[in-house]
C-alpha cells in the first residue's frame, strides 16, 4: 500500500504481510482497501504523522468520511450512493483489527482507546451453546455502524436456476452424447452447488482431490495448500472431506477425459497433483483457473439472462445449506460439511429456514438433494 507521495506505509505493511499467510487473498485485499481509505482520510486531515495517538473522534469521523463519498466529514443531506452498512462495517472491522495488532506487537495505545471491556455480567447463552467453542466476550469497539439489528436471508439460487447456470455453460449432445460447451464451468459449478464448497476452495483443488468411488461412495478432499499458482486459499486452513453423487463423478470423469485429450494436443503433461480447474482455451494454456475469470463467466452468464439478475458463485453455497436443512440434514452435519469453525455460524445465518414451509413447497429441494452423499461429511 502507498500513500500520496507514492512511498509505501510501513505500518499497514507489516501489518498486511503478518496476516497474508492466515487469511485468504480476497480478505486480504478487502482489508487492504479498508486501510487505504483510512490512510487517505488521514492525509486529507494532514494527521497520518498521528496515526499513533488517535482516537474515537477521528474513527467516528472517517464513518462519516465514507459516508459522505470520502470528501468532507459532515454534509446536511446523505449522498444517494452513500456506501451500504455491511460495507461501513467491514471497513471499521479492519480499522480495529489493524490497531489491536498495532497494540499487541508494537504498544500502539490507539486499540484501547476504541475498545470498551469485557462485560462484568456473562450474557445468556443460547440453548446450542455447549457446541459452540468459541470463548467467553471479549472487549467490543466504541465506535459502531447503526443498523436495524435483524438479519437478512442469504440470496439462494432455486433448482431451476441451478439448473439453468449448468446448462447456459455446457450441455450434453441429445445425438453424439458429447458435450457441446465449456465443460470446466459446468463442473466448476456443479461443484459449489454439490458441495457447498467456497469458489478459493474449488479453484485450489488439484485432481487427486476429486476421489472416484468405485463401487463406494464418491468424495472431494478440500485440502489446505501454501503457494496455489492461482492465489486459491481454503477458509482458516481446516482439511474436510465432503462426500458427492454419482452425476457429479460422471460429469468429473467426462472432464478429465476432455483435460487429457487437451493437454495431449498441446503436447503437455497433467498428472495427479495437477490443478484440476485449469485454463483450456487461453494462454497460459494448463495454467490454474483465477477468480477473475470466474467473475468474467458469472457476468456473460447474467448478460445472457441466465440466473438471477445479481448473482455470484458464492450463492451456491447458501443455496447448499438451505437445501440439506431443508431435506432434513442435522445443523452440526451442514455445519461440518460447509467448513464451519462453529455451529452457531450455521444456525445465525439459517437459522430460518425450518420454519419456512414456503420455500420448501416452492423449490422442492427435498427432491433436489436426494441424490447428495451427506451422512459421512467428515
Amino acid at each position: 500500500m502507498i500513500d500520496e507521495k507514492y512511498r509505501t506505509v510501513a505500518p499497514v505493511e507489516a501489518w498486511l504481510e503478518a496476516h497474508r499467510h492466515l487469511w485468504s487473498p480476497n480478505t486480504v485485499r478487502g482489508y487492504a482497501t479498508s486501510l487505504a481509505q483510512w490512510w487517505t482520510f488521514l492525509e486529507q486531515r494532514d494527521e497520518t504523522a498521528k496515526w499513533r495517538d488517535l482516537g474515537v473522534p477521528a474513527v467516528a469521523g472517517f464513518l462519516s468520511w465514507l459516508r459522505n463519498g470520502r470528501t468532507v466529514e459532515h454534509v446536511l443531506v446523505e449522498p444517494e450512493d452513500a456506501p451500504s452498512l455491511e460495507t461501513l462495517e467491514a471497513r471499521l472491522a479492519a480499522l480495529i483489527s489493524f490497531y489491536r495488532w498495532q497494540e499487541a506487537v508494537f504498544a500502539v495505545p490507539v486499540a484501547g482507546r476504541l475498545m470498551r471491556g469485557t462485560p462484568r455480567r456473562t450474557p445468556a447463552r443460547g440453548l446450542l451453546a455447549h457446541l459452540d467453542a468459541r470463548t467467553a466476550p471479549g472487549p467490543s469497539s466504541l465506535v459502531r455502524v447503526r443498523r436495524q439489528r435483524h438479519h437478512g436471508r442469504p440470496p439462494l439460487l432455486l433448482p431451476p436456476e441451478i439448473q439453468a447456470i449448468l446448462d447456459g455453460c455446457a450441455r450434453p449432445d441429445a445425438f453424439g452424447g458429447e458435450w457441446a460447451g465449456n465443460l470446466r464451468d459446468r463442473l466448476l459449478f456443479a461443484l459449489l452447488a454439490e458441495t457447498g464448497m467456497r469458489l478459493g476452495e474449488a479453484l485450489g483443488l488439484r485432481i487427486c482431490d476429486f476421489i472416484m468411488g468405485r463401487g463406494g461412495t464418491p468424495y472431494v478432499e478440500i485440502v489446505p495448500r501454501e503457494g496455489n499458482p492461482n492465489g486459491a486459499r481454503v477458509k482458516m486452513m481446516r482439511p474436510r472431506r465432503v462426500y458427492v453423487g454419482t452425476d457429479l463423478e460422471r460429469l468429473f470423469a467426462d472432464y478429465l477425459s476432455h483435460l487429457a485429450c487437451r493437454a495431449g494436443e498441446f503436447g503437455m503433461e497433467i498428472g495427479t497433483d495437477s490443478p484440476l480447474l485449469v485454463n483450456l482455451d487461453r494462454p497460459p494454456l494448463l495454467a490454474a483457473l483465477q477468480e477473475g475469470t470466474v467473475r468474467d463467466k458469472t457476468a456473460a452468464l447474467r448478460k445472457k439472462k441466465i440466473g438471477p439478475t445479481l448473482w455470484t458463485p458464492h450463492w451456491f453455497r447458501h443455496s447448499h445449506a438451505t437445501a440439506l436443512l431443508l431435506a432434513g440434514t442435522p445443523e452440526w452435519v451442514v455445519s461440518r460439511r460447509l467448513g464451519h469453525a462453529h455451529v452457531q455460524t450455521t444456525l445465525d445465518l439459517y437459522g430460518w429456514v425450518r420454519e419456512d414451509e414456503a420455500l420448501r413447497a416452492a423449490a422442492n429441494w427435498k427432491s433436489y438433494t436426494s441424490g447428495w452423499q451427506v451422512a459421512g461429511s467428515e
